[in-house]
């Protein structure tokens, strides 16, 4: 009997740290792991106690650099993974709540698997995508999670392809590999 007491505990206990373990890399709607649309900058320092935080400042509306429009939040796993990069809502605001994460780590998942590793196939089966052609890339837009992946167009076959030229989601190969995903807070 007691050691059928010590299994159970065991087992419960191995099932609530998945459990937990995978909430720290889910991907859904408003939430990327910990951080919610109610996570502040100030939060991150907890969020990620056990990681380390890069802090690239804008200088703001007095400053002499034009191009760093944003801070940004390099979040990097104790190893040297880089795991995220967060933008805050407003620039130098420790209460502000967050703009957008963008992910660099494959084992962020959303509820049907979608990752960096995933390709187009994975993602158009899972979500209905808009695609939008840009210089670089093919950016889609996936409302349900309030996303935007982009595949390069190298992926596509399309180097020269021209700027101006829209692209379906018919032209896109099934193989196609995630260049950016971002989670957007707005």
């Amino acid at each position: 009997m007691i050691k059928r007491s010590f299994l159970s505990l065991v087992i419960i206990s191995l099932t609530i740290s998945s459990c937990t373990n995978n909430n720290k890399f889910m991907i859904d709607k408003g939430i990327v792991g910990e951080i919610t649309t109610t996570t502040t900058v100030s939060d991150l320092d907890k969020v990620f106690k056990n990681d380390s935080i890069v802090k690239n400042l804008s200088e703001g509306a007095f400053g002499d650099n034009y191009f760093q429009d944003d801070d940004t939040y390099l979040i990097y796993e104790k190893g040297g993974k880089h795991l995220l990069t967060i933008v805050p809502k407003e620039q130098l605001d420790s209460t502000s709540t967050i703009k957008s994460i963008e992910i660099h780590d494959s084992r962020y998942n959303t509820k049907s698997g979608i990752n960096l590793n995933s390709t187009f196939s994975e993602i158009n089966t899972n979500y209905v995508a808009r695609p939008e052609t840009t210089l670089q890339s093919v950016t889609l837009f996936l409302d349900e999670l309030n996303a935007t992946i982009a595949i390069d167009k190298e992926e596509l076959g399309l180097r020269d392809f021209a700027m101006s030229q829209r692209v379906s989601l018919e032209q896109i190969p099934d193989l196609a590999k995630i260049k950016l995903f971002i989670i957007w807070f707005h």
